[in-house]
């Protein structure tokens, strides 16, 4: 059959670049070599935030006295949690599934490799192959857990963020290598389930992307909840030749010995870019990632890349937006370019933390001159009430202009705040026209308006 686009991969970026396909007239197929939803909805974003609210409730259940309710001894079932975290995201697949047949796109099961700049090879579980033919072709393969060079996964006792979710009994300790959404979500799920954790990061701070003063606070509630966490070190060599795991660290004071039943490399991502026919087809690539353009055309004509394996940040909703644009200008459309200093990072540990736009560093170093409100939640009477203090909103600023630079926020439910600063910088809102725009009291987002306020000397409740 005869496609307008073919689509390798149906994670967040390839199922929705292939439904918007379908939805401006263009015949549509995606080639899925796993299952549909691709990591994220199944092994991603999607599970672990059900892992995590698991833990939430254990929490809650744990300090239920403070709110005033008294419940007998609490205890959680790890296999119960893995279960539930497993079938919330075989629901979601088949969510994925329905909307394939839904939108008429063609699920073509099995590995896709270009064979040209219009032909697709598919290689199905069986081993057949069958050759698909389109006008546009989108590789949309996304990526996998980093392994170094010197800690080999071995699935078992060194693992990455799959086994993770599916571990078969709860480890009373664990290591965890890096300290960005992924590692520090598992570390606060696993120490809130009763599990020793020890987090080691390269960087100076934990989640070293996020400004340093949302870190901190992070690493301070992260502290107090028994996590032990070592920073400017790294983890040189693992023995799993016992029972557990020895484990060889590196810091400032000297090289440390450690033990704890599993290791978590949680130390970035990895692009699958292998056997694709980049290289027999000429595609340019650089430091693992496609060379694409503003609307992700490669350099060979009819053959686009999105997600994971290009430049910018490997988020789900980064994907799916790079997939729209992609195929609204396939389709004839003007879309506008992505802008990547507009895209929201979330972690879904407890705290959370949300952020989009410019760190305070980053603003000076960009030769700002900066106005910077801070609003604790310990002053929100909603953060109170909900018995939720900890964390901040803060705001960054241009002095000359107003222009809103950024927003960084730690606490209870940030990550559902954040879009209205996305949608305020889109729209190009000051910060005045922040202050002047009527929060609904008490919530938690009217710390959004109160460290606007405070950038500009007008904070009521500071």
């Amino acid at each position: 059959m005869q496609y307008d686009v073919i689509v390798i991969g149906s994670g967040p970026g390839g199922y929705v670049a292939a439904i918007r396909a379908s939805q401006l007239g263009l015949k549509t197929a995606v080639v899925e070599k796993a299952e549909l939803g691709g990591v994220c909805l199944n092994w991603g974003c999607i599970p672990t935030k059900a892992l995590l609210k698991s833990a939430q409730v254990f929490e809650y259940i744990k300090h239920a006295k403070d709110y005033g309710i008294e419940v007998g001894s609490a205890s959680q079932d790890f296999g119960a949690v893995v279960k539930r975290s497993r079938d919330v995201a075989n629901g979601m697949s088949k969510g994925i599934a329905f909307l394939m047949k839904k939108n008429k796109i063609d699920v073509i099961a099995g590995y896709g490799k270009l064979v040209s700049a219009s032909k697709v090879e598919v290689t199905d579980a069986a081993g057949a192959k069958a050759t698909h033919d389109a006008k546009h072709i989108i590789l949309a393969t996304g990526s996998r857990s980093r392994e170094l060079p010197n800690i080999k996964l071995d699935g078992k006792k060194v693992i990455g963020y799959r086994e993770a979710m599916v571990l078969p009994e709860q480890p009373k300790s664990i290591l965890v290598m890096g300290s960005g959404a992924i590692g520090c979500e598992f570390a606060y799920f696993y120490n809130a389930m009763g599990t020793k954790v020890t987090i080691v990061e390269f960087m100076p701070t934990i989640l070293p992307v996020e400004d340093e003063e949302v870190s901190k606070e992070v690493a301070k509630s992260f502290k107090k909840a028994g996590i032990e966490i070592m920073t400017s070190a790294s983890v040189e060599a693992v023995d799993t030749s016992g029972e557990g795991c020895k484990i060889k660290v590196k810091t400032a004071e000297g090289m440390k010995e450690l033990q704890a039943d599993i290791v978590l490399s949680a130390v970035g991502i990895q692009t699958n870019l292998e056997n694709l026919g980049l290289e027999s087809l000429g595609i340019k690539t650089d430091k693992g990632k496609v060379l694409v353009d503003d609307f992700y055309a490669t350099n060979l004509k009819g053959v686009y890349a999105i997600g994971d394996i290009v430049k910018g940040p490997a988020l789900a909703h980064v994907s799916s937006a790079e997939g729209i644009i992609c195929v609204e200008k396939i389709a004839g459309h003007h879309p506008e370019p992505l802008n990547y200093n507009n895209i929201p990072g979330c972690t879904y540990c407890s705290p959370e933390v949300a952020s989009v736009g410019y760190t305070e560093k980053a603003a000076k170093e960009a030769g700002y001159e900066i106005k910077v409100g801070k609003f604790p939640f310990s002053a929100s009477g909603k953060a109170s009430a909900g018995g939720v203090k900890e964390g901040f909103v803060k705001l960054i600023f241009d002095a000359k202009y107003g222009e809103f630079l950024g927003a960084h926020m730690v606490g209870a439910n940030v990550t559902e705040m954040i879009a209205e600063v996305v949608v305020a910088r889109k729209l190009e809102t000051t910060g005045m026209e922040i202050i002047k725009s009527v929060h609904p009291h008490p919530t938690m987002s009217e710390a959004i308006m109160e460290a606007a306020a405070q950038a500009y000397g007008e904070c009521i409740h500071l």
